[in-house]
C-alpha cells in the first residue's frame, strides 16, 4: 500500500508543476499579449491623431495660400481691413454670423440729453475710426432724439450702412397705451418709427427693450420674425429678460418655425455678475443666445470720481439720478468705493487706468460678444478703447487677485457639485 500510494505519488507528483507552470507561461503570454495590444492601439490612436492634426494643418495652410492668391488677383490684400487697421477685435453675436466689434459706442443719457450734436459725432467719428462697427440706441432715449442724431450722423459722415451694425430697442415708445409693450402692433410700428427717425431702411438687430407680461409669447416670436422677414431687421434679441423667458421665446420659435432670439443685452460690470457669467453662458451652451453687455463702468462709479463725493457735472448729480446718488452713498457705495482703491493698485501694475480695467475684466469673458461703452466726451472714450491693449495682459493670475479684492464670483450648481 505504501509503496502503490509511493508510486502513485511518484507518476503525478513531477507532473503537477509542469502543467502549472505551462498555465503561467501560457497566462503570461497572454498577458504580454493583451498589453502589447493595448499599446499598439494606443500607439496606432496616437499616430492617427498626429495624422489627422497633420492633414488639418496642411489643408488650413492651403486654404491660406488659394485665399491669398485671390486676394492678390482682386488687387487686394488680407491687410486691407479695418480689424487690421485698428487692431479692433470682432467676435460673433452669439452663435450668429453677425460680426460686432468687442466694444460698441451706446447712447443712452449722453446722445439727445447730457452732450451736444458736435460732441455726439465727434464721439462717434473717434469709435468709427478706432473699428467700432456697434452703435446701441432705442426709442425711448431723450424722447426718440438719440435715434435722430445717430441716424443724422451716419448720413452726414457718408459711412457705408454695410459697414455698421446699428441696434435699437423697442418698449416705451409714446404716451398712448399702444405705444408701449411687446405688442406686435407696437414692435412694427415702434420699429417703423424708429427707422424714420434715423433714416435707415433696416437695422441689424432689434431688441425687446424689457419682457411684456400683457402679451403672449407666441406673438411677440411672431412679430419680430415678421419684421425680420420683411426686411426691417436682420436679427433680434432681448434686454433684461431672465434665463427662463429667452428660453421661453426659443421654445415658442422652435416649436413654430419662428426666428429665436440671438443676444441678450444685460448690465455687466465689477460689481454685477450673476447673470452673465451663470446664466447666460448655459444658454449660449444651449440655444446660441450671446451677451451684449452695458455699463461696464457701473454708471460711472468705478471711474473713481465719486471718492471724494458727487462732482456737479457728473450723472449722479442730475436729478432724474437721485437713485444713482443714493447709491453711491450708501453703506455698500462706500464697500465698493475701498475696493475700488485696492483694484487701483492692480492697474498700476499693469500700466493702465481703472476704467481701462474695469473695460478689460469685461471684455476677458469669452461668453461676451460686445461691451457697450457710454461716453460723454472724446478723453472718456480714448481711455476706454484703450482697454484693447490690456485685454493680453488678463492673465488667470490677474483676474484671481480681482476675484480676491471683490468677494462676489459668483458659482453654478455645476460648480458646487463638482
Amino acid at each position: 500500500m505504501i509503496a502503490a500510494r509511493s508510486s502513485s505519488v511518484g507518476r503525478g507528483g513531477p507532473e503537477e508543476p509542469s502543467r502549472h507552470r505551462r498555465q503561467s507561461v501560457a497566462s503570461l503570454a497572454g498577458h504580454r499579449g493583451y498589453r502589447n495590444s493595448q499599446e499598439s492601439n494606443r500607439d496606432s490612436h496616437a499616430q492617427h491623431q498626429q495624422g489627422a492634426l497633420l492633414r488639418a494643418r496642411k489643408a488650413f495652410l492651403i486654404r491660406e495660400m488659394e485665399t491669398n492668391w485671390y486676394l492678390k488677383l482682386c488687387g487686394r490684400a488680407r491687410e486691407d481691413s479695418v480689424a487690421y487697421e485698428t487692431g479692433m477685435p470682432y467676435r460673433n453675436l452669439g452663435k450668429s454670423g453677425l460680426r460686432v466689434s468687442c466694444l460698441g459706442l451706446g447712447t443712452w443719457v449722453t446722445f439727445g440729453g447730457q452732450i451736444s450734436d458736435e460732441v455726439a459725432e465727434q464721439l462717434m467719428t473717434i469709435a468709427y475710426e478706432s473699428g467700432v462697427n456697434l452703435f446701441d440706441t432705442a426709442e425711448v432715449y431723450a424722447s426718440g432724439k438719440a435715434e435722430v442724431i445717430l441716424g443724422n450722423i451716419i448720413k452726414k459722415k457718408g459711412w457705408r450702412r454695410s459697414s455698421l451694425v446699428i441696434t435699437t430697442k423697442l418698449y416705451w415708445g409714446g404716451k398712448a397705451e399702444t405705444e408701449r409693450g411687446l405688442s406686435r402692433k407696437h414692435i412694427i410700428e415702434g420699429l417703423k418709427g424708429s427707422l424714420q427717425r434715423m433714416q435707415l431702411e433696416y437695422v441689424d438687430v432689434v431688441f425687446a427693450n424689457r419682457p411684456d407680461s400683457n402679451t403672449p409669447m407666441e406673438e411677440i416670436v411672431r412679430a419680430m420674425t415678421y419684421v425680420i422677414n420683411q426686411g426691417m431687421s436682420m436679427y433680434w434679441g432681448t434686454s433684461r429678460w431672465t434665463a427662463m423667458e429667452i428660453m421661453e421665446a426659443y421654445s415658442v420659435a422652435r416649436q413654430f418655425n419662428l426666428i429665436p432670439p440671438v443676444c441678450e443685452q444685460a448690465e455687466y460690470h465689477l460689481f454685477q455678475r450673476e447673470k452673465v457669467e451663470v446664466q447666460l453662458p448655459e444658454l449660449y451652451h444651449k440655444i446660441g443666445v450671446g451677451a451684449m453687455t452695458w455699463s461696464p463702468l457701473a454708471c460711472g462709479i468705478i471711474t473713481g470720481k465719486y471718492e471724494n463725493g458727487i462732482p456737479e457735472s457728473s450723472r449722479a448729480a442730475m436729478k432724474s439720478y437721485q437713485w444713482l446718488k443714493d447709491k453711491i452713498v450708501s453703506e455698500d457705495g462706500r464697500k465698493q468705493q475701498a475696493k475700488l482703491k485696492e483694484l487701483g493698485h492692480i492697474a498700476e501694475k499693469l500700466g493702465c487706468t481703472l476704467p481701462q480695467l474695469a473695460v478689460a475684466w469685461c471684455l476677458r469673458n469669452e461668453g461676451v460678444s460686445s461691451v457697450l461703452l457710454g461716453t460723454s466726451n472724446a478723453e472718456q472714450l480714448t481711455e476706454n478703447l484703450g482697454a484693447i491693449q490690456v485685454l493680453p495682459k488678463m492673465t488667470s493670475h490677474v483676474v484671481s487677485d480681482i476675484d480676491h479684492i471683490l468677494g462676489n464670483r459668483p458659482y453654478s450648481k455645476k460648480d458646487y457639485r463638482s
